[in-house]
């Protein structure tokens, strides 16, 4: 599965919500293997990176093996939140199909961020 130009939209389905100043992103992988390397390669430091300058607080990853499933907090990311934003996509909604553009790297060494 590893190739070059691998992004997230080739192994999952993202859904976007809000919680007040937050952006939450839930990253739904297709199969075991896309979880897997998600897991893998998908950290809060590559979310945080791909989304500079937009997150201004914690990015935090949980991973839901149950379900299978990524989840992202996003601290900052919506500009005061829905009521407060003066931008257009308040809900973050845009942002989603924004995470599924990001390429997945090798895994750099001591990347332990989740």
């Amino acid at each position: 599965m590893t190739r070059p130009g691998l992004t997230v939209d080739d192994l999952a389905d993202v859904r976007a919500g809000d919680k007040g100043d937050s952006l939450i992103l839930a990253v739904l992988p297709r199969d075991a293997e896309a979880f897997a390397l998600l897991v893998e390669r998908l950290t809060a430091r590559a979310v945080r990176a791909h989304f500079h300058p937009l997150v201004t607080g914690e990015v935090r990853r949980h991973v839901l093996p149950a379900l299978p499933a990524l989840t992202f907090r996003l601290g900052g990311a919506l500009a005061g939140g829905v009521t407060g934003a003066a931008t257009l996509d308040g809900h973050g909604k845009a942002l989603g199909h924004h995470l599924l553009t990001l390429a997945l790297e090798e895994r750099p060494v001591g990347d332990d961020s989740d």
